[in-house]
Protein backbone atom coordinates (compact mmCIF):
# COMPACT_ATOMS: atom_id res chain seq x y z
CA UNK A 1 0.00 0.00 0.00
CA UNK A 2 1.43 3.35 -1.07
CA UNK A 3 1.23 6.35 1.27
CA UNK A 4 0.56 9.68 -0.39
CA UNK A 5 0.06 13.25 0.78
CA UNK A 6 -3.51 14.52 0.43
CA UNK A 7 -4.17 17.64 -1.68
CA UNK A 8 -4.62 20.89 0.24
CA UNK A 9 -8.29 21.17 -0.81
CA UNK A 10 -9.07 17.73 0.61
CA UNK A 11 -7.23 18.54 3.83
CA UNK A 12 -9.29 21.72 4.21
CA UNK A 13 -12.56 19.87 3.64
CA UNK A 14 -11.67 17.23 6.22
CA UNK A 15 -10.81 19.98 8.72
CA UNK A 16 -14.04 21.78 7.83
CA UNK A 17 -16.02 18.71 8.86
CA UNK A 18 -14.93 19.23 12.48
CA UNK A 19 -16.04 22.87 12.54
CA UNK A 20 -18.98 23.03 10.11
CA UNK A 21 -21.51 20.34 10.97
CA UNK A 22 -24.68 22.18 9.92
CA UNK A 23 -25.86 25.75 9.16
CA UNK A 24 -26.07 26.49 12.90
CA UNK A 25 -22.31 25.83 13.14
CA UNK A 26 -21.66 28.51 10.51
CA UNK A 27 -23.97 30.97 12.26
CA UNK A 28 -22.23 30.33 15.58
CA UNK A 29 -18.75 30.99 14.20
CA UNK A 30 -19.76 34.14 12.30
CA UNK A 31 -21.75 35.64 15.17
CA UNK A 32 -18.88 34.93 17.58
CA UNK A 33 -16.56 36.80 15.19
CA UNK A 34 -18.94 39.76 15.22
CA UNK A 35 -19.05 39.78 19.03
CA UNK A 36 -15.25 39.62 19.21
CA UNK A 37 -15.15 42.60 16.81
CA UNK A 38 -17.03 44.71 19.41
CA UNK A 39 -20.23 44.90 17.36
CA UNK A 40 -23.21 46.83 18.68
CA UNK A 41 -25.64 45.09 16.32
CA UNK A 42 -25.61 41.71 14.59
CA UNK A 43 -28.14 40.95 11.84
CA UNK A 44 -28.56 37.40 10.53
CA UNK A 45 -30.47 36.28 7.42
CA UNK A 46 -31.18 32.58 6.75
CA UNK A 47 -32.76 31.14 3.61
CA UNK A 48 -33.84 27.51 3.35
CA UNK A 49 -32.65 26.97 6.89
CA UNK A 50 -29.20 28.32 5.96
CA UNK A 51 -28.52 25.90 3.14
CA UNK A 52 -29.09 28.48 0.37
CA UNK A 53 -27.88 31.60 2.19
CA UNK A 54 -26.44 32.63 5.53
CA UNK A 55 -25.72 36.33 5.91
CA UNK A 56 -24.24 37.87 9.06
CA UNK A 57 -23.70 41.63 9.17
CA UNK A 58 -22.24 43.66 12.05
CA UNK A 59 -21.10 47.20 12.83
CA UNK A 60 -17.89 46.14 14.57
CA UNK A 61 -14.25 47.04 14.07
CA UNK A 62 -14.06 45.68 10.51
CA UNK A 63 -10.94 44.57 8.61
CA UNK A 64 -8.41 46.20 6.31
CA UNK A 65 -7.46 44.74 2.92
CA UNK A 66 -4.41 42.96 4.39
CA UNK A 67 -6.41 41.53 7.28
CA UNK A 68 -9.13 40.39 4.90
CA UNK A 69 -6.64 38.38 2.85
CA UNK A 70 -5.22 36.74 6.00
CA UNK A 71 -8.64 36.02 7.52
CA UNK A 72 -9.38 33.24 5.03
CA UNK A 73 -6.09 31.43 5.59
CA UNK A 74 -6.01 28.50 8.00
CA UNK A 75 -4.84 29.22 11.55
CA UNK A 76 -4.63 32.98 11.00
CA UNK A 77 -6.30 34.92 13.81
CA UNK A 78 -6.28 38.29 15.53
CA UNK A 79 -7.62 36.88 18.79
CA UNK A 80 -4.55 35.18 20.20
CA UNK A 81 -2.05 37.98 20.94
CA UNK A 82 0.48 35.47 22.28
CA UNK A 83 0.99 31.77 21.67
CA UNK A 84 -0.38 30.87 25.09
CA UNK A 85 -3.51 28.72 24.60
CA UNK A 86 -4.37 29.16 28.27
CA UNK A 87 -4.69 32.94 27.88
CA UNK A 88 -7.83 33.12 25.75
CA UNK A 89 -10.17 36.06 26.22
CA UNK A 90 -12.26 35.85 23.04
CA UNK A 91 -14.92 33.51 21.70
CA UNK A 92 -13.00 32.61 18.55
CA UNK A 93 -9.27 31.96 18.62
CA UNK A 94 -8.36 28.98 16.43
CA UNK A 95 -8.37 30.69 12.99
CA UNK A 96 -10.35 27.78 11.51
CA UNK A 97 -13.87 29.11 10.96
CA UNK A 98 -13.62 31.20 7.77
CA UNK A 99 -11.27 28.88 5.80
CA UNK A 100 -13.36 25.88 6.84
CA UNK A 101 -16.56 27.56 5.64
CA UNK A 102 -14.87 28.62 2.41
CA UNK A 103 -13.78 25.03 1.78
CA UNK A 104 -17.35 23.69 1.62
CA UNK A 105 -19.40 26.70 0.44
CA UNK A 106 -19.33 29.92 -1.56
CA UNK A 107 -18.03 32.52 0.88
CA UNK A 108 -17.99 36.30 0.38
CA UNK A 109 -16.67 38.78 2.96
CA UNK A 110 -17.06 42.55 2.65
CA UNK A 111 -15.52 44.76 5.34
CA UNK A 112 -14.47 48.29 6.16
CA UNK A 113 -12.14 48.87 9.07
CA UNK A 114 -12.92 51.44 11.71
CA UNK A 115 -11.57 54.87 10.75
CA UNK A 116 -10.92 53.92 7.10
CA UNK A 117 -12.71 55.21 4.01
CA UNK A 118 -12.18 52.22 1.74
CA UNK A 119 -13.98 48.90 1.96
CA UNK A 120 -12.87 45.60 0.45
CA UNK A 121 -14.43 42.27 -0.46
CA UNK A 122 -12.95 38.83 -0.98
CA UNK A 123 -14.48 35.55 -2.18
CA UNK A 124 -13.73 31.87 -1.59
CA UNK A 125 -15.52 29.16 -3.57
CA UNK A 126 -14.93 25.57 -2.56
CA UNK A 127 -11.44 26.47 -1.33
CA UNK A 128 -10.49 28.62 -4.36
CA UNK A 129 -9.64 32.19 -3.31
CA UNK A 130 -10.23 35.32 -5.39
CA UNK A 131 -8.10 38.44 -4.74
CA UNK A 132 -9.58 41.34 -2.71
CA UNK A 133 -11.67 43.87 -4.64
CA UNK A 134 -12.96 47.38 -3.72
CA UNK A 135 -16.52 47.33 -2.35
CA UNK A 136 -19.29 49.53 -0.96
CA UNK A 137 -19.68 48.69 2.71
CA UNK A 138 -20.35 50.70 5.89
CA UNK A 139 -18.07 50.27 8.88
CA UNK A 140 -18.15 46.66 9.97
CA UNK A 141 -18.31 43.34 8.20
CA UNK A 142 -20.84 41.42 6.14
CA UNK A 143 -20.27 37.70 5.54
CA UNK A 144 -22.40 35.78 3.06
CA UNK A 145 -22.30 32.00 2.80
CA UNK A 146 -24.14 30.53 -0.18
CA UNK A 147 -24.82 26.94 -1.21
CA UNK A 148 -23.48 25.34 1.95
CA UNK A 149 -21.83 21.95 1.32
CA UNK A 150 -21.98 22.32 -2.46
CA UNK A 151 -18.32 21.20 -2.50
CA UNK A 152 -19.12 18.16 -0.34
CA UNK A 153 -22.50 16.89 -1.64
CA UNK A 154 -22.39 13.83 0.62
CA UNK A 155 -22.91 16.15 3.62
CA UNK A 156 -26.13 17.56 2.18
CA UNK A 157 -28.12 14.38 2.73
CA UNK A 158 -27.41 14.55 6.46
CA UNK A 159 -29.09 17.95 6.83
CA UNK A 160 -32.59 18.02 8.32
CA UNK A 161 -35.60 19.88 6.97
CA UNK A 162 -35.07 23.65 6.48
CA UNK A 163 -37.39 24.45 9.40
CA UNK A 164 -35.36 22.17 11.71
CA UNK A 165 -32.03 23.68 10.61
CA UNK A 166 -33.48 27.15 11.05
CA UNK A 167 -34.56 26.29 14.60
CA UNK A 168 -31.03 25.10 15.46
CA UNK A 169 -29.53 28.33 14.12
CA UNK A 170 -32.08 30.37 16.04
CA UNK A 171 -31.21 28.58 19.29
CA UNK A 172 -27.52 29.25 18.64
CA UNK A 173 -28.05 33.00 18.32
CA UNK A 174 -30.34 33.07 21.37
CA UNK A 175 -27.66 31.49 23.54
CA UNK A 176 -25.01 33.97 22.42
CA UNK A 177 -27.47 36.82 22.92
CA UNK A 178 -28.07 35.78 26.55
CA UNK A 179 -24.42 36.29 27.38
CA UNK A 180 -24.19 39.66 25.60
CA UNK A 181 -27.25 41.81 26.42
CA UNK A 182 -25.42 44.97 25.34
CA UNK A 183 -25.54 43.81 21.70
CA UNK A 184 -28.68 43.91 19.55
CA UNK A 185 -29.52 40.80 17.52
CA UNK A 186 -31.98 40.13 14.72
CA UNK A 187 -32.69 37.05 12.60
CA UNK A 188 -34.89 36.87 9.52
CA UNK A 189 -35.54 34.40 6.72
CA UNK A 190 -35.51 37.17 4.12
CA UNK A 191 -39.29 37.58 4.24
CA UNK A 192 -40.15 37.83 7.93
CA UNK A 193 -38.38 38.58 11.17
CA UNK A 194 -37.81 35.53 13.37
CA UNK A 195 -36.14 37.24 16.32
CA UNK A 196 -35.40 40.79 17.36
CA UNK A 197 -33.53 41.59 20.54
CA UNK A 198 -32.75 45.28 21.13
CA UNK A 199 -29.50 46.16 22.89
CA UNK A 200 -29.64 47.19 26.52
CA UNK A 201 -29.98 50.92 27.04
CA UNK A 202 -26.94 52.79 28.26
CA UNK A 203 -26.94 53.29 32.01
CA UNK A 204 -29.08 50.20 32.68
CA UNK A 205 -27.71 47.94 35.39
CA UNK A 206 -26.02 44.82 34.02
CA UNK A 207 -28.22 42.50 36.10
CA UNK A 208 -31.41 44.21 34.92
CA UNK A 209 -30.24 44.12 31.31
CA UNK A 210 -29.44 40.42 31.56
CA UNK A 211 -32.78 39.55 33.16
CA UNK A 212 -34.62 41.54 30.49
CA UNK A 213 -32.75 39.66 27.77
CA UNK A 214 -33.45 36.31 29.45
CA UNK A 215 -37.16 37.12 29.77
CA UNK A 216 -37.36 37.86 26.04
CA UNK A 217 -35.80 34.51 25.23
CA UNK A 218 -36.95 32.19 28.03
CA UNK A 219 -40.32 33.83 28.63
CA UNK A 220 -41.87 36.18 31.15
CA UNK A 221 -42.68 33.33 33.52
CA UNK A 222 -38.97 32.75 34.02
CA UNK A 223 -38.28 36.41 34.80
CA UNK A 224 -41.15 36.49 37.30
CA UNK A 225 -40.00 33.33 39.08
CA UNK A 226 -36.21 33.56 38.83
CA UNK A 227 -33.84 33.74 41.78
CA UNK A 228 -30.76 35.92 41.37
CA UNK A 229 -27.47 34.03 41.74
CA UNK A 230 -24.30 35.85 42.77
CA UNK A 231 -21.46 33.94 44.43
CA UNK A 232 -17.69 33.93 44.30
CA UNK A 233 -15.04 31.50 45.51
CA UNK A 234 -11.26 31.62 44.98
CA UNK A 235 -11.45 33.94 42.00
CA UNK A 236 -14.31 32.10 40.25
CA UNK A 237 -17.57 34.02 40.07
CA UNK A 238 -21.05 32.63 39.40
CA UNK A 239 -23.93 34.91 38.38
CA UNK A 240 -27.23 34.48 36.60
CA UNK A 241 -30.72 33.33 37.47
CA UNK A 242 -32.30 30.03 38.55
CA UNK A 243 -36.02 29.27 38.44
CA UNK A 244 -38.05 28.15 41.42
CA UNK A 245 -38.45 24.36 41.58
CA UNK A 246 -42.19 24.62 40.88
CA UNK A 247 -41.29 26.19 37.51
CA UNK A 248 -39.98 23.11 35.73
CA UNK A 249 -40.15 21.24 32.43
CA UNK A 250 -40.00 17.69 31.18
CA UNK A 251 -36.68 18.31 29.38
CA UNK A 252 -33.52 20.36 29.84
CA UNK A 253 -34.07 22.61 26.81
CA UNK A 254 -34.20 25.74 28.99
CA UNK A 255 -30.99 25.13 30.91
CA UNK A 256 -28.21 27.43 29.72
CA UNK A 257 -24.66 27.41 31.05
CA UNK A 258 -21.89 29.81 30.07
CA UNK A 259 -18.19 29.97 30.82
CA UNK A 260 -16.53 33.35 30.21
CA UNK A 261 -19.40 34.35 27.91
CA UNK A 262 -19.19 31.12 25.92
CA UNK A 263 -22.20 28.74 25.78
CA UNK A 264 -21.04 25.28 26.84
CA UNK A 265 -22.45 21.79 27.26
CA UNK A 266 -20.44 20.32 30.10
CA UNK A 267 -21.40 17.20 32.05
CA UNK A 268 -19.77 18.53 35.21
CA UNK A 269 -21.94 21.65 35.17
CA UNK A 270 -25.15 19.79 34.40
CA UNK A 271 -24.33 17.28 37.14
CA UNK A 272 -23.89 20.12 39.64
CA UNK A 273 -27.23 21.52 38.55
CA UNK A 274 -28.99 18.22 39.10
CA UNK A 275 -27.32 17.87 42.50
CA UNK A 276 -28.52 21.29 43.64
CA UNK A 277 -32.17 20.56 42.71
CA UNK A 278 -32.16 16.87 43.68
CA UNK A 279 -34.35 17.20 46.76
CA UNK A 280 -36.81 19.57 45.07
CA UNK A 281 -37.59 17.85 41.76
CA UNK A 282 -38.53 14.40 40.54
CA UNK A 283 -35.96 12.67 38.34
CA UNK A 284 -37.92 13.36 35.15
CA UNK A 285 -38.38 17.10 35.77
CA UNK A 286 -35.84 19.82 34.99
CA UNK A 287 -35.44 23.37 36.35
CA UNK A 288 -35.04 26.49 34.22
CA UNK A 289 -31.67 28.20 34.70
CA UNK A 290 -29.21 30.55 33.02
CA UNK A 291 -25.87 30.56 34.83
CA UNK A 292 -22.72 32.46 33.92
CA UNK A 293 -19.29 31.41 35.20
CA UNK A 294 -16.41 33.85 35.07
CA UNK A 295 -13.21 31.83 35.44
CA UNK A 296 -9.60 33.05 35.18
CA UNK A 297 -8.28 31.98 31.79
CA UNK A 298 -5.48 29.93 33.36
CA UNK A 299 -8.02 27.90 35.37
CA UNK A 300 -10.04 26.63 32.39
CA UNK A 301 -9.13 24.96 29.10
CA UNK A 302 -11.47 25.87 26.22
CA UNK A 303 -9.22 24.27 23.61
CA UNK A 304 -10.86 20.85 23.95
CA UNK A 305 -13.03 20.60 20.83
CA UNK A 306 -13.12 22.53 17.54
CA UNK A 307 -16.72 23.58 18.22
CA UNK A 308 -15.56 25.08 21.56
CA UNK A 309 -18.64 23.81 23.41
CA UNK A 310 -16.67 21.70 25.90
CA UNK A 311 -14.35 22.96 28.61
CA UNK A 312 -12.06 21.46 31.26
CA UNK A 313 -11.56 23.04 34.67
CA UNK A 314 -8.33 22.88 36.61
CA UNK A 315 -10.29 22.40 39.85
CA UNK A 316 -13.61 20.81 38.89
CA UNK A 317 -14.52 20.15 42.53
CA UNK A 318 -14.30 23.86 43.32
CA UNK A 319 -16.58 24.74 40.40
CA UNK A 320 -19.12 22.07 41.30
CA UNK A 321 -19.17 23.12 44.95
CA UNK A 322 -19.67 26.75 43.97
CA UNK A 323 -22.65 25.95 41.76
CA UNK A 324 -24.35 23.60 44.22
CA UNK A 325 -23.76 25.92 47.18
CA UNK A 326 -24.96 29.07 45.39
CA UNK A 327 -28.11 27.42 44.06
CA UNK A 328 -29.04 25.84 47.37
CA UNK A 329 -28.47 29.12 49.18
CA UNK A 330 -30.74 30.94 46.73
CA UNK A 331 -33.44 28.28 47.05
CA UNK A 332 -33.25 28.49 50.83
CA UNK A 333 -33.53 32.29 50.68
CA UNK A 334 -36.71 31.90 48.61
CA UNK A 335 -38.39 30.46 51.72
CA UNK A 336 -41.96 29.30 51.10
CA UNK A 337 -42.19 31.01 47.72
CA UNK A 338 -43.74 29.03 44.84
CA UNK A 339 -43.83 30.07 41.19
CA UNK A 340 -46.65 32.26 39.89
CA UNK A 341 -47.27 29.74 37.13
CA UNK A 342 -48.94 27.48 39.71
CA UNK A 343 -51.77 29.97 40.17
CA UNK A 344 -51.99 30.65 36.44
CA UNK A 345 -52.33 26.92 35.74
CA UNK A 346 -55.01 26.59 38.40
CA UNK A 347 -57.02 29.48 36.97
CA UNK A 348 -56.61 28.07 33.48
CA UNK A 349 -58.15 24.76 34.57
CA UNK A 350 -61.12 26.55 36.10
CA UNK A 351 -62.23 27.98 32.75
CA UNK A 352 -63.22 26.10 29.59
CA UNK A 353 -60.34 25.79 27.15
CA UNK A 354 -57.90 27.24 29.65
CA UNK A 355 -58.98 30.84 29.01
CA UNK A 356 -61.67 33.10 30.38
CA UNK A 357 -64.70 33.44 28.13
CA UNK A 358 -64.06 37.16 27.85
CA UNK A 359 -60.74 36.45 26.15
CA UNK A 360 -62.46 34.87 23.14
CA UNK A 361 -63.55 37.55 20.64
CA UNK A 362 -66.42 35.47 19.27
CA UNK A 363 -68.02 35.30 22.73
CA UNK A 364 -67.17 38.79 23.95
CA UNK A 365 -70.67 40.19 23.40
CA UNK A 366 -72.42 37.19 24.93
CA UNK A 367 -70.08 37.22 27.93
CA UNK A 368 -70.72 40.91 28.46
CA UNK A 369 -74.43 40.20 28.69
CA UNK A 370 -73.90 37.32 31.11
CA UNK A 371 -71.73 39.53 33.27
CA UNK A 372 -74.46 42.17 33.46
CA UNK A 373 -77.01 39.51 34.45
CA UNK A 374 -74.59 38.23 37.09
CA UNK A 375 -74.23 41.73 38.54
CA UNK A 376 -78.00 42.04 38.75
CA UNK A 377 -78.26 38.67 40.44
CA UNK A 378 -75.66 39.55 43.06
CA UNK A 379 -77.15 42.95 43.80
CA UNK A 380 -78.83 43.09 47.26
CA UNK A 381 -82.59 42.79 47.36
CA UNK A 382 -84.59 45.87 48.43
CA UNK A 383 -84.90 46.18 52.21
CA UNK A 384 -82.76 43.07 52.63
CA UNK A 385 -80.68 42.95 55.79
CA UNK A 386 -77.86 40.41 55.70
CA UNK A 387 -77.57 38.09 58.70
CA UNK A 388 -74.46 38.33 60.86
CA UNK A 389 -71.46 36.42 59.48
CA UNK A 390 -70.73 33.12 61.15
CA UNK A 391 -67.25 32.95 62.65
CA UNK A 392 -64.72 31.13 60.49
CA UNK A 393 -61.71 29.06 61.42
CA UNK A 394 -58.95 31.28 62.70
CA UNK A 395 -61.20 34.23 63.62
CA UNK A 396 -60.51 33.67 67.26
CA UNK A 397 -56.79 34.20 66.64
CA UNK A 398 -56.57 36.77 63.89
CA UNK A 399 -58.83 39.48 62.51
CA UNK A 400 -59.00 40.53 58.87
CA UNK A 401 -57.12 43.73 59.74
CA UNK A 402 -53.95 41.79 60.44
CA UNK A 403 -54.01 39.46 57.44
CA UNK A 404 -51.17 41.44 55.86
CA UNK A 405 -48.86 40.16 58.61
CA UNK A 406 -49.18 36.59 57.33
CA UNK A 407 -47.98 35.85 53.76
CA UNK A 408 -49.94 32.58 53.65
CA UNK A 409 -52.98 34.07 55.37
CA UNK A 410 -55.24 32.70 58.09
CA UNK A 411 -56.97 29.32 57.87
CA UNK A 412 -60.70 29.53 57.19
CA UNK A 413 -61.60 25.94 56.35
CA UNK A 414 -60.46 22.42 55.50
CA UNK A 415 -62.05 20.73 52.49
CA UNK A 416 -62.12 17.02 51.66
CA UNK A 417 -59.93 16.40 54.67
CA UNK A 418 -56.91 17.24 52.53
CA UNK A 419 -56.77 20.91 51.60
CA UNK A 420 -56.50 23.91 53.92
CA UNK A 421 -58.11 27.09 52.61
CA UNK A 422 -56.65 30.31 54.00
CA UNK A 423 -57.56 33.93 53.44
CA UNK A 424 -54.78 36.42 52.68
CA UNK A 425 -54.91 40.20 52.47
CA UNK A 426 -55.54 40.11 48.71
CA UNK A 427 -56.71 36.58 47.88
CA UNK A 428 -56.82 32.99 49.06
CA UNK A 429 -54.27 30.20 49.53
CA UNK A 430 -55.05 26.51 49.11
CA UNK A 431 -52.55 24.20 50.86
CA UNK A 432 -52.03 20.48 50.29
CA UNK A 433 -51.61 19.51 53.95
CA UNK A 434 -49.72 16.26 53.30
CA UNK A 435 -47.25 17.74 50.79
CA UNK A 436 -46.64 20.78 53.02
CA UNK A 437 -46.12 18.78 56.21
CA UNK A 438 -43.86 16.35 54.35
CA UNK A 439 -41.54 19.22 53.37
CA UNK A 440 -41.58 20.65 56.91
CA UNK A 441 -40.73 17.25 58.41
CA UNK A 442 -37.93 16.73 55.91
CA UNK A 443 -36.37 20.08 56.80
CA UNK A 444 -36.64 19.29 60.53
CA UNK A 445 -34.81 15.99 60.02
CA UNK A 446 -32.02 17.69 58.08
CA UNK A 447 -31.68 20.43 60.68
CA UNK A 448 -31.64 17.96 63.58
CA UNK A 449 -28.99 15.83 61.90
CA UNK A 450 -26.84 18.91 61.27
CA UNK A 451 -27.00 19.83 64.96
CA UNK A 452 -26.05 16.48 66.45
CA UNK A 453 -28.45 13.81 65.31
CA UNK A 454 -32.17 13.06 65.21
CA UNK A 455 -33.71 12.17 68.54
CA UNK A 456 -35.22 8.69 68.72
CA UNK A 457 -38.43 7.59 70.42
CA UNK A 458 -38.50 4.09 71.89
CA UNK A 459 -41.38 1.82 70.96
CA UNK A 460 -43.31 0.25 73.81
CA UNK A 461 -43.66 -2.86 71.67
CA UNK A 462 -40.85 -3.27 69.09
CA UNK A 463 -42.16 -3.87 65.59
CA UNK A 464 -40.98 -6.69 63.35
CA UNK A 465 -40.79 -6.01 59.62
CA UNK A 466 -40.62 -8.96 57.24
CA UNK A 467 -38.19 -8.49 54.31
CA UNK A 468 -36.24 -10.55 51.84
CA UNK A 469 -32.65 -11.38 52.80
CA UNK A 470 -31.13 -8.82 50.44
CA UNK A 471 -33.21 -5.97 51.85
CA UNK A 472 -32.43 -7.08 55.40
CA UNK A 473 -28.71 -7.09 54.65
CA UNK A 474 -28.84 -3.58 53.17
CA UNK A 475 -30.59 -2.20 56.23
CA UNK A 476 -28.37 -3.94 58.76
CA UNK A 477 -25.28 -2.72 56.93
CA UNK A 478 -26.50 0.88 57.39
CA UNK A 479 -27.83 0.37 60.94
CA UNK A 480 -25.30 2.70 62.59
CA UNK A 481 -26.08 5.50 60.14
CA UNK A 482 -29.82 4.96 60.51
CA UNK A 483 -29.39 5.27 64.29
CA UNK A 484 -28.06 8.81 63.73
CA UNK A 485 -31.35 9.50 61.95
CA UNK A 486 -33.31 8.24 64.96
CA UNK A 487 -34.22 4.84 63.49
CA UNK A 488 -32.83 1.98 65.58
CA UNK A 489 -33.21 -1.52 64.16
CA UNK A 490 -31.42 -4.86 64.28
CA UNK A 491 -31.66 -8.21 62.50
CA UNK A 492 -34.43 -10.53 63.60
CA UNK A 493 -33.86 -14.03 62.34
CA UNK A 494 -33.66 -14.58 58.59
CA UNK A 495 -35.24 -11.99 56.32
CA UNK A 496 -36.60 -9.64 59.00
CA UNK A 497 -35.60 -6.69 61.20
CA UNK A 498 -36.98 -5.49 64.49
CA UNK A 499 -37.45 -1.73 64.94
CA UNK A 500 -36.89 -0.50 68.51
CA UNK A 501 -36.82 3.29 68.02
CA UNK A 502 -38.20 5.67 65.41
CA UNK A 503 -37.40 9.35 64.85
CA UNK A 504 -39.35 11.39 67.38
CA UNK A 505 -40.05 14.01 64.69
CA UNK A 506 -42.18 11.54 62.76
CA UNK A 507 -44.69 10.91 65.51
CA UNK A 508 -46.95 7.96 64.68
CA UNK A 509 -45.21 6.85 61.49
CA UNK A 510 -46.02 3.95 59.20
CA UNK A 511 -43.07 1.83 60.37
CA UNK A 512 -43.69 -1.09 58.00
CA UNK A 513 -43.86 1.17 54.93
CA UNK A 514 -40.94 3.32 56.09
CA UNK A 515 -38.53 0.41 56.56
CA UNK A 516 -39.47 -1.24 53.26
CA UNK A 517 -39.11 2.04 51.34
CA UNK A 518 -35.72 2.70 52.93
CA UNK A 519 -34.55 -0.76 51.86
CA UNK A 520 -35.65 0.03 48.29
CA UNK A 521 -33.85 3.40 48.44
CA UNK A 522 -30.60 1.74 49.55
CA UNK A 523 -30.79 -0.59 46.59
CA UNK A 524 -30.99 2.41 44.22
CA UNK A 525 -28.40 4.56 46.00
CA UNK A 526 -24.67 4.41 45.46
CA UNK A 527 -23.44 1.91 48.02
CA UNK A 528 -20.19 3.85 48.39
CA UNK A 529 -21.90 6.97 49.70
CA UNK A 530 -22.79 7.56 53.32
CA UNK A 531 -26.39 8.39 54.21
CA UNK A 532 -25.37 11.92 55.14
CA UNK A 533 -24.25 12.42 51.54
CA UNK A 534 -27.64 11.16 50.29
CA UNK A 535 -29.63 12.77 53.07
CA UNK A 536 -32.07 14.40 50.64
CA UNK A 537 -33.43 11.06 49.38
CA UNK A 538 -33.44 9.36 52.77
CA UNK A 539 -35.01 12.26 54.67
CA UNK A 540 -37.68 12.62 51.97
CA UNK A 541 -38.63 8.96 52.39
CA UNK A 542 -38.77 9.27 56.17
CA UNK A 543 -40.74 12.52 56.02
CA UNK A 544 -43.34 11.01 53.71
CA UNK A 545 -44.19 8.31 56.25
CA UNK A 546 -44.29 10.72 59.18
CA UNK A 547 -46.40 13.50 57.69
CA UNK A 548 -50.02 14.45 58.17
CA UNK A 549 -51.92 12.20 55.81
CA UNK A 550 -54.56 13.32 53.37
CA UNK A 551 -57.95 12.73 54.95
CA UNK A 552 -57.00 13.69 58.50
CA UNK A 553 -59.18 16.38 60.02
CA UNK A 554 -57.31 19.40 61.41
CA UNK A 555 -58.66 22.00 63.78
CA UNK A 556 -58.14 25.76 63.33
CA UNK A 557 -55.09 25.85 65.58
CA UNK A 558 -53.40 22.99 63.70
CA UNK A 559 -54.11 24.55 60.31
CA UNK A 560 -52.73 27.93 61.34
CA UNK A 561 -49.69 26.32 62.95
CA UNK A 562 -48.99 24.58 59.62
CA UNK A 563 -49.23 27.90 57.74
CA UNK A 564 -46.97 29.76 60.17
CA UNK A 565 -44.30 27.06 60.02
CA UNK A 566 -44.41 27.04 56.23
CA UNK A 567 -43.72 30.80 56.23
CA UNK A 568 -40.51 30.33 58.20
CA UNK A 569 -39.22 27.10 56.64
CA UNK A 570 -36.95 27.11 53.57
CA UNK A 571 -38.17 25.26 50.47
CA UNK A 572 -41.69 24.88 51.86
CA UNK A 573 -43.21 26.04 48.57
CA UNK A 574 -42.65 22.62 46.99
CA UNK A 575 -42.42 19.01 48.04
CA UNK A 576 -39.46 16.77 47.30
CA UNK A 577 -40.84 16.03 43.82
CA UNK A 578 -41.10 19.67 42.73
CA UNK A 579 -44.88 19.78 43.08
CA UNK A 580 -46.31 22.89 44.76
CA UNK A 581 -47.44 22.61 48.36
CA UNK A 582 -49.85 25.51 47.94
CA UNK A 583 -51.64 27.56 45.29
CA UNK A 584 -52.27 31.26 45.78
CA UNK A 585 -55.13 32.94 43.92
CA UNK A 586 -55.31 36.71 43.93
CA UNK A 587 -58.69 38.33 44.53
CA UNK A 588 -58.46 40.13 41.18
CA UNK A 589 -58.08 36.80 39.37
CA UNK A 590 -60.99 35.26 41.24
CA UNK A 591 -63.18 38.24 40.37
CA UNK A 592 -62.31 37.77 36.70
CA UNK A 593 -63.60 34.21 36.89
CA UNK A 594 -67.01 35.55 37.91
CA UNK A 595 -67.00 38.43 35.43
CA UNK A 596 -66.59 41.09 38.09
CA UNK A 597 -63.60 42.58 36.27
Amino acid sequence: MTIRRLPETVINRIAAGEVVERPASVVKELVENAIDAHAGRVDVVLRDGGQTLISVADDGDGMSRADLALAIERHATSKLPSDDLLDIKSLGFRGEALPSIGAVARLTIASRAKGQKDAWTISVEGGRVSPPQPAAQPQGTRVEVKDLFFATPARLKFLKAPRTEQAHALDTVKQLAMAHPGIGFSISDGARELLKLPPALKGVDVKDARLDRLSRIMGRDFAANALAINAEREGIRLTGYAGLPTLNRGNAALQFLFVNGRPVKDRLLYGALRGAYREFLAADRHPLVALFLDVPSEAVDVNVHPAKTEVRFRDSGLVRGLIVGALRHALAEAGHRASTTVAAAALGRMTPGGTTPASRPAMATAWSGLRDRADEFHAPLPSFEAPPRAPAAGDEETSDDTLADYPLGVARAQVHGTYVVAQTADGIVIVDQHAAHERLTQERIKQALATGGVAGQGLLIPEVVELDEGAQARLVERADELAELGLVLEPFGTGAVVVRETPALLGEADIQGLVRDLADDFQALDEGLALKQRLDEVSATMACHGSVRAGRRLNAHEMNALLREMETTPHSGQCAHGRPTYVELKLADIEKLFGRR
